[in-house]
Parts: C-alpha cells; sequence; structure tokens
C-alpha cells in the first residue's frame, strides 16, 4: 500500500497530527483497530468500505467516507479489494471545529462525511481530489478545505490546555489536578470534554494510558507482562489485563499472537504498527 502523510501548516498543526493518503489492496479483508486518543475523518475515493463495532452500528458502509470522534472501543474496517483515501488524523480535541454536532452524539457511532458537511460539499471536494495531481495535491486541497471550515469553537482552548497535560504525563495526571488548575468544576470540565471531545477526562486519561502501553510492546522478543503493567501505572496485571479486554476484546497474549502474525504474513507493511488483522 501507498501511504504519504505530512503536517498541515499552522493553526491546523495545533489540532491535527498529521494529513494522510492511502491507496492499495489492504493486507487483511478486515482490520481491527484498537481505540486510541484520536479523532479521524476520511474522505473515500474508491469502492466503499464497511465499518462494524461501535454502540449501535454493524457493518455499515460508508462510499463517501467517514467521521469517527475519539473510540470507547475498538472497530473494524473492511476493505474492497482496492482502497484510496485522503484523511485526517485529528487531536482528541481537533475535530470539534469542523463539526457542529456534539461529540458526545458521534462517540463510537461513526458517520458519514455527508452528515456532517452536507451532499454539495463532498461531492464538489471529491471532484478536486479526483482531478489532483498525485497525493501531495491532494493532501493541500484537503488542508486547504480545512482551514475554509475552522472555526471559534467555545470551551476549546480549556479542552485543549486539559488534554495536553494529559497526554504529556501518558494518562498519568489525576483529574482533580486538571480541574484545580484550570479552576473550573469537574462537571464543567467532564461537560466540556464530552461536548467537544465525545469522552470524559478519565476516559482520555485511559486511552492515553492503554496507547502508549501498547506500542511500548516489542511482539518480537519476550514480553514481562507484570514489569509492562507496573510501568504503566496499573494496579496489577489483572487490572492491565481488564483494560486490554475492554479496549480491544482480546486479551494481551492474544494481542501479541495477532501482532505478530502480521509480522509474519506481512513484515515490513506500512500499517503494521497498529491496525490488527480481523478475518
Amino acid at each position: 500500500m501507498e501511504y504519504v502523510s505530512r503536517v498541515p501548516r499552522p493553526p491546523l498543526d495545533g489540532l491535527i497530527d498529521d494529513l494522510y493518503y492511502l491507496e492499495g489492496a489492504s493486507p487483511y479483508a478486515w482490520l481491527m483497530l484498537p481505540p486510541s486518543p484520536s479523532a479521524l475523518l476520511i474522505v473515500n475515493l474508491g469502492a466503499p468500505f464497511r465499518i462494524r463495532g461501535g454502540t449501535d452500528v454493524e457493518r455499515a458502509e460508508y462510499a463517501d467516507g467517514c467521521v469517527v470522534t475519539v473510540p470507547t472501543r475498538a472497530m473494524e474496517f473492511g476493505y474492497p479489494p482496492w482502497t484510496r483515501s485522503v484523511g485526517v488524523h485529528f487531536k482528541p480535541w481537533g475535530l470539534a471545529p469542523f463539526v457542529r454536532m456534539p461529540a458526545t452524539e458521534l462517540c463510537d457511532r461513526p458517520v458519514t462525511i455527508e452528515q456532517v458537511w452536507g451532499r454539495p460539499a463532498i461531492a464538489e471536494l471529491g471532484d478536486r481530489l479526483a482531478m489532483a495531481a498525485g497525493p501531495r495535491e491532494m493532501l493541500t486541497l484537503l488542508e486547504e478545505e480545512l482551514m475554509r471550515r475552522l472555526r471559534e469553537t467555545a470551551g476549546l482552548g480549556l479542552v485543549r490546555h486539559a488534554s495536553s497535560v494529559i497526554a504529556a504525563t501518558s494518562g498519568a495526571v489525576a483529574v482533580g489536578d486538571l480541574t484545580a488548575a484550570a479552576g473550573v468544576s469537574s462537571t464543567h470540565l467532564t461537560h466540556r470534554f464530552k461536548q467537544l471531545i465525545g469522552v470524559t477526562p478519565k476516559r482520555l486519561a485511559r486511552s492515553y494510558r492503554f496507547t502508549t502501553t501498547v506500542l511500548a510492546i516489542d511482539p518480537t522478543g519476550p514480553i514481562d507482562w507484570g514489569d509492562l503493567a507496573a510501568r504503566a501505572g496499573y494496579f496489577d496485571q489483572a487490572h492491565f489485563g481488564h483494560e486490554f479486554r475492554e479496549f480491544t476484546g482480546l486479551t494481551p497474549t492474544q494481542y501479541v499472537e495477532v501482532r505478530r502474525r502480521f509480522l509474519r504474513e506481512h513484515p515490513g507493511h506500512t500499517l503494521d504498527n497498529w491496525p490488527l488483522p480481523a478475518d
């Protein structure tokens, strides 16, 4: 698969981790994406893809693309034989200025781009992307579209600052410390988080801790699960295992087995650091 990405220019870089272009044959018909502290927007340029998982969406088809807020559980993406898209990996708070509906309404409920931006807008964007000379021009067009849609969002400064502290500590900060530093009540902070990110500060902290821990796992060597859990700040190995199952549906050892399968069957693949085979 071809994967091209870059960080957008300011002020988008304060909201977005990267813009990307993806094209090619997926290594598996279904890929499982563990939940991470990131929101996602995909503009689909090829055959429809499917998503299964979430609270009330099972194997829904997405032709124009989708918007996914910070998830609380794993999602599985089903790709056509050849997929092509551009997309955005947002920081947890980064999607809010581009979506007018409260994020809590979208939590674990992926919606189409049409539902968010309207059919005429996404059709026009799709036409411009189709005429682009290549991936880098496509990313420039997507960046320009985002710049046009960027809007002031009440409470974003508060949520961005608190989320940045959570990220800097890999989820180890106490929510009480966040509210004290911000000079707001826990109720107010929680309300803003759910409105702009879709999850509570505590849930976002759990997501950061889980993701940081998973990315620290080297599936090619021996793993001391007790030591890994302790260094990540989990109460004990049982607590760590419970979080793993809640976030992915897998035990830690099952996760490593699936990760090793990916590395064995597709060594050096561009997607080998996060999604897992789910078929």
